[in-house]
């Protein structure tokens, strides 16, 4: 488990964006605590990881261009709504005025993606495995405004999109090989080897 447990009291919002500046990685703040962001706050983000969120925050970029949508890279904070929690996923996009507003964070993406490096499902999140596969959605579920929240192997060519259809209810599309994307949330679609070409895919070793 990594922990950054350096405050004996929680941390505000306002503490914790001054504290972050003056610190060499990214933290999210989760119940006054800080913790840097899984496995790759130690070890880095793989090749294939750092190419898929570009190949995706690109795809979005383009796609949106000329919309009133913002399309924004892992750097971008998402606070959990109705708490003071933050988290930084790989991409997000919001289309919500009223996230035009804040200059340090957004809070109602429709759309959020982590791409998933080798080790993350493991990771042993302090907040019920916050980390794992499906972990944050729990607590991005939490915004009313997210349609789609999207989950990219970067081991296989393989993405879990949880989506929320038209009655409010929240489904799991397993896309695989030869498969076509479809996000409603911005209207787009694209075959999931688009963003995968180019791609050495090694898978991880089974677990004993």
């Amino acid at each position: 488990m990594i922990v950054a447990k350096e405050h004996a009291s929680p941390l505000t919002p306002a503490e914790y964006f001054a504290w972050e500046e003056q610190q060499l990685e990214k933290h999210e703040l989760i119940d006054g605590q800080v913790y840097p962001m899984g496995i790759n706050a130690m070890t880095g983000g793989s090749k294939n990881h750092s190419l898929l969120a570009a190949k995706l925050i690109t795809l979005f970029s383009n796609h949106l261009e000329g919309s009133s949508c913002d399309t924004a890279t892992s750097d971008l904070r998402i606070n959990i709504v109705g708490t003071n929690d933050y988290t930084y996923p790989d991409a997000s996009v919001t289309c919500d005025d009223r996230d035009k507003t804040t200059t340090q964070y957004i809070t109602y993406p429709c759309l959020i993606v982590e791409v998933l490096s080798p080790g993350t499902e493991a990771y042993d999140s302090p907040v019920e495995t916050l980390h794992e596969r499906g972990g944050k959605f729990r607590m991005y579920r939490q915004n009313p405004m997210l349609i789609d929240y999207l989950l990219v192997s970067s081991t296989s060519i393989e993405i879990d999109l949880y989506h929320k259809n038209e009655a409010g209810d929240w489904v799991i599309i397993n896309y695989q090989a030869g498969d076509t994307v479809e996000l409603k949330s911005i209207n787009l679609s694209f075959p999931i080897e688009q963003i995968y070409r180019g791609l050495t895919l090694t898978p991880e070793p089974e677990s004993a």
